[in-house]
């Protein structure tokens, strides 16, 4: 049965899990009001908890660490690994793209710059792994950030123009006709974008590139 926010609102959900659990998805740094709205605990608890997450994570020699940079907190691969990091990297650039892969890719090509949420509305699952690949392979990258909900928004890069064996975005072939406008998406993002939607997700699409 489909909860409704009011009933999702008097949950009390564990502080910490649920602080990694939306850090997690985050693809820009949340600061802690915005993160003790998200959990439903008290700003300051937020903030201690953060800081506690934080120096446990380092404590613990994790991989990863917890930063507070540009006002919010987020997620970064520790920089003692970072060989690790730039391997993965470099033999992802020879691996084989998937179909979900060059799909989402066309809709950012074609739609740039468009934002996650836009995307998984068009393509009608959700992309965030795909995003992912397509940002740690080089061929798109962050451009800026909607004026209006502030999500970050996505473009192709000179590498892309590269794969393709284009010199600019004007060679492409004639499809962005064939994918919807972004002004008829704005009913059917909204689910895809709210992170306190109850409604059930989109799918994950799997992406394994490997």
């Amino acid at each position: 049965m489909t909860q409704t926010p009011d009933e999702l609102e008097l949950q009390v959900l564990d502080l910490r899990p649920a602080l990694e659990a939306v850090l997690m998805v985050a693809d820009q740094p949340l600061d802690h009001l915005t993160l003790a709205q998200a959990v439903g605990h008290p700003p300051a608890e937020v903030q201690s908890a953060l800081e506690t997450l934080a120096d446990e994570y380092t404590e613990q020699g994790r991989g990863f660490e917890l930063r507070n940079v540009a006002g919010g907190w987020r997620f970064f691969s520790r920089e003692a690994y970072a060989p690790a990091v730039e391997r993965f990297v470099l033999e992802g650039q020879h691996a084989r793209l998937t179909q979900a892969a060059l799909e989402t890719m066309a809709v950012v090509a074609y739609r740039q710059p468009i934002s996650r949420s836009r995307i998984s509305a068009i393509r009608g699952v959700n992309v965030d792994g795909v995003v992912r690949t397509l940002v740690t392979r080089g061929l798109i990258t962050e451009a800026g950030a909607d004026g209006e909900s502030g999500a970050t928004l996505y473009g192709t890069t000179p590498y892309f123009l590269e794969r393709m064996g284009l010199d600019s975005l004007s060679e492409l072939p004639d499809l962005a006709p064939l994918l919807p406008e972004l002004d008829e998406l704005e009913e059917d993002e909204a689910p895809v974008a709210a992170a306190t939607e109850p409604a059930e997700p989109l799918p994950e699409e799997s992406e394994p590139d490997e």
